[in-house]
């Protein structure tokens, strides 16, 4: 046992005194039995949503994106402020997964699986928006270097929108292979206790013939490692790129040189985020308390205040060479004197209250390990970095060089209907999988019992003394 020893003083990742054979019910329990009346009761809910938004998506492209609220000064407004949100929901999943576990971080067995399906689920929202914006959505493959029926019709590689396509479709097929890799061994754990041959079937083929010898596992850890490798840059290459979108033009505010990094640390924070409001969720519905522990939150809550600090640095510096540079042009970006009491004054201090004030609540460790506290400030922070990309897009675009130009945005009932149906699609996609697949990795977990289970420190505790 002493070769697997740990230090007493560090809180178990597991707790509840439990066995390997009841990991593998705890696990298998929300596949195996029925869903719960609240289950059915927010898939139907994330179903009219889903519908609505189809239906909003539907109508803009019979009649064209003149149904958004766009205008002559403002051509980009929520479709393009919901593709960076998305994207940025979808950063941290990858981050959980790729580089804690190049770190070795333990913690990190009980909230990747849930992490890297929100990556996957939240691009495809992602993809839906450039897509549309387009306006003729039957052409959408001539974003992709194709010869078609005009020739050699070759798209722009200067244009950092073409950087978008390449860079998402690369983050898309690497996460969903990692995350697919790392279910094989809980396919099999399902496939094995199977009760009606139709399911035995499915998970047979989803398995691709897991047998847990030690040839599969040697290859499940190098395979795992090598994504691990090719994932990690990508956490920062995607929204470096999508940085570009801005950062490469020459409209006030846009222009500049922090907006790669900044975009990071804001994806980051933003997701680890909508990661916490998931893994609440999850955790309570399908009761896996034992698992995902007041530690795990804690943890997560601490790396939100660290990226909410960059986040605070980067609005800092904006808002100062602002004011430093004495263009008077500077006075009506999205943080200047000008849109703290302009006309979008609302959306200002929503930003700054949201992703400033609020999480700084999480320096305090009472507040760090309180559940509801921590649920509620991660919702907040959510809306806050949605309130980011507003700003940066809309208040930017809405004071024009020319004062003549200047206008309001005013969203129109399909710009909320398309939105409202992403976060409905994104939920019942999450529902779906919470139901089929393993939300936590059992074989991780497994592998971690006897170096960081409540029962095993316990036993070593009792031999020291």
């Amino acid at each position: 046992m002493s070769g697997h020893y740990e230090a007493p003083i560090r809180e178990p990742l597991i707790i509840g005194h439990k066995t390997y054979h009841d990991i593998t019910e705890d696990i298998a329990r929300p596949i195996e039995e029925r869903a719960g009346k609240l289950w059915w009761i927010s898939l139907y809910a994330a179903l009219v949503l889903f519908i609505y938004g189809f239906g909003c998506i539907a109508y803009t492209i019979g009649t064209g994106i003149g149904a958004w609220g766009l205008n002559r000064t403002i051509n980009w407004g929520w479709d393009i402020t919901n593709f960076v949100w998305w994207v940025g929901i979808g950063h941290a999943g990858t981050l959980i997964s790729a580089v804690l576990l190049l770190f070795r971080q333990r913690w990190r067995m009980s909230v990747n699986r849930s992490a890297e399906a929100m990556t996957i689920f939240a691009v495809v929202q992602a993809a839906i928006f450039p897509l549309i914006h387009m306006g003729r959505v039957w052409v959408g493959y001539w974003v992709f270097p194709l010869p078609n029926q005009f020739g050699s019709l070759w798209t722009n590689f200067n244009s950092p929108l073409l950087w978008d396509v390449f860079a998402i479709c690369t983050y898309f097929s690497v996460s969903t292979v990692f995350w697919f890799i790392g279910l094989i061994p809980d396919f099999a754990m399902i496939r094995d206790r199977a009760k009606t041959p139709w399911t035995k079937k499915i998970y047979t083929l989803l398995s691709f013939g897991w047998g847990g010898k030690a040839k599969h596992w040697q290859r499940f850890e190098e395979v795992s490692l090598v994504l691990a490798g090719l994932a990690t840059p990508l956490v920062f290459s995607v929204h470096t790129t999508v940085s570009f979108d801005f950062a490469t033009s020459v409209i006030k505010g846009w222009h500049s040189t922090i907006y790669p990094p900044y975009f990071v640390a804001g994806a980051i924070f933003s997701g680890f985020a909508m990661v916490q409001t998931l893994l609440l969720i999850a955790r309570k519905v399908c009761h896996l308390e034992d698992y995902i522990t007041m530690y795990h939150i804690e943890i997560m809550n601490i790396v939100i205040v660290l990226t909410g600090g960059m986040v605070t640095v980067a609005y800092a510096t904006e808002y100062f060479i602002g004011w430093y540079s004495g263009s008077r042009y500077e006075d009506f970006t999205y943080l200047s004197p000008g849109a703290a009491i302009g006309p979008y004054w609302w959306a200002f201090w929503a930003l700054i209250i949201c992703n400033l004030v609020i999480p700084a609540l999480f320096w305090f460790k009472k507040v760090r390990t309180n559940i509801i506290a921590t649920f509620i400030i991660a919702l907040i922070i959510n809306i806050g970095m949605w309130f980011e990309r507003f700003d940066i897009i809309v208040i930017n675009l809405s004071r024009d060089y020319l004062p003549g130009s200047w206008t309001m945005f005013k969203p129109t009932i399909i710009d909320v209907g398309v939105y409202l149906g992403t976060i409905g699609f994104f939920s019942v996609l999450f529902l779906l999988y919470a139901r089929t697949f393993p939300v936590i990795a059992q074989a991780e977990l497994k592998s971690i019992l006897k170096i960081s289970g409540e029962t095993y420190k316990v036993k070593e505790g009792d031999e020291h003394h």
